[in-house]
This record gives C-alpha cells, structure tokens and sequence, in this order.
C-alpha cells in the first residue's frame, strides 16, 4: 500500500495511492485506514510532506563508509531534527542566512514511519509497530555541526528534513537501494543492508527511553561522504519500492 499526504483544495488530507488516483482517508492510516469515499485524480493535487510527527530521530554514523576512520559505535547514536524542519516533494530546501559561506550537505536516507504507540520494544517485535518507509534527506549545515555544541540548527533549520513523496508499507527494510543525487549525477548509493545498526536495533533503543508515537519518524543514517549542494541545484533521493523525492535548493530570502 502506498499512502500520500495531500492538499485536494480544502487542506491537508490523508490518502492511498491506487493507480493514477487517490482515495481520501478521513483520519491519518497509521493505526486505521477509513476511507471517505471521495477520490481526486492524482494529477489535481498537491503532494505534502507525507507524515506530520510529533517527533524525528536520526541515526549519526551508522554506516561504515561514513565513519571517516572513527571505530563503530557500540550503541545507536541518536539525535532529533525538529519537526518544524520537514517539507514536501518539490519544496525548497532554503540555505539558512546565517551561515555564510559553510558548507551545505544532502545526506540521502531510508526513513522509518510509525504506525502504532511504541515503548519498551524488542528487536524480536520492534517491527510489530513500524507503519511503512519513506525516503529522506538529512540536510546538513557542517559549519554549525562541528562547532555549536549539540547539532540543533545544523541538522533543524527549516527545510532540513525533505520527506516523501509517500510511506510504503510491507517492504523489507533490511534490502532497499538508496541513491542520492545532484542535478542528476549520482553521489550516494548504497544498500540499507549496509547499516551498523537496522531497523529492529533502533527502535529497541530509542523505545527504551522515549515512547514513539503513530507517524513519527527514524532518519536511519547515511553513507559515505555525502555532497554539498548550492542555490540552484535539485536533489534527489531515490529508494527502490518507494519512489523519488525531489527538492530544489534556494537562498532563504532570495526573490
């Protein structure tokens, strides 16, 4: 099942993608699907951010190659992106003012949707809870990562977190192509069976301490060295069984 958060004229809605259509749901499908009876040609609307959460984990160095020579961790490293930083496909990734000349990076990743209340989960059943996949974009700011003291705006400004276009659900998390790519020269590829730490770890360790709610988010980390990206430019996060995320890059406040 694919499934879309979307505008059809009167705010936003939920939906199920079915061919070159979308079924309205009267309540977000997490935790129950109800379809309202109303379809709209899938053409007719606009396509948000595919989940509103009230919170996004993210997994720092959880791959290999993105390790840059540091020893693995022993644990999960986690830290959280606001969810005030998400946007949609087709939504401006906006380069903050305030950073000058630092560099700007995309960070292509398989992310985690929720479907049920989660505390306390076993990597035996962490899956029991998990909605679907989207894809993700982890932008980062470098300069303000290496030098404030926790990665709050680095990782959270606005326009931080592109999401979508949909959520999926039944894939195996375990066994997804990702591909990163800057006006359409590939930059990241990699499998997510590459992660130091899957799926079933993460949410184990997150759910230890914090309960995870329906239609909030885990960024599961990225590979390699992630490139930078300029005003101008257009990212893409492709995952296959999912779809494409596309993104242009702007100045905040440029006309």
């Amino acid at each position: 099942m694919k499934t879309i958060r979307f505008d059809g004229g009167s705010g936003a809605m939920y939906g199920i993608v079915e061919g070159d259509s979308v079924r309205e749901l009267s309540q977000p499908p997490f935790t129950e699907i109800r379809p309202t009876g109303r379809s709209f040609p899938l053409s007719s609307v606009s396509v948000l951010a595919p989940s509103a959460p009230s919170k996004i984990f993210a997994l720092a160095f959880n791959q290999r190659s993105h390790l840059a020579g540091r020893k693995p961790p022993e644990e999960p490293q986690i830290f959280l992106k606001v969810p005030s930083s998400v946007i949609g496909l087709g939504d401006a990734i906006l380069r903050p003012r305030g950073l000058d000349q630092g560099r700007v990076d995309e960070e292509a990743e398989l992310v985690v949707v929720m479907g049920k209340r989660c505390r306390g989960a076993t990597e035996r059943n962490a899956l029991d809870f998990v909605f679907g996949y989207t894809c993700g974009n982890d932008v980062s700011a470098r300069a303000w990562q290496k030098r404030d003291l926790n990665w709050w705006r680095a990782k959270s400004s606005d326009t931080f977190a592109p999401l979508g276009p949909c959520i999926v659900t039944g894939l195996d998390g375990s066994a997804l192509e990702v591909t990163g790519r800057i006006n359409g020269g590939q930059v990241q590829r990699f499998s997510t069976g590459e992660l130091l730490f899957g799926v079933p770890a993460i949410i184990s360790w997150i759910s230890r301490s914090v309960t995870l709610e329906p239609g909030d988010l885990i960024f599961t980390g990225t590979s390699g060295e992630p490139a930078e990206i300029h005003a101008g430019d257009t990212v893409e996060i492709e995952i296959g069984g999912i779809g494409l995320l596309s993104n242009p890059v702007s100045l905040e406040g440029a006309k």
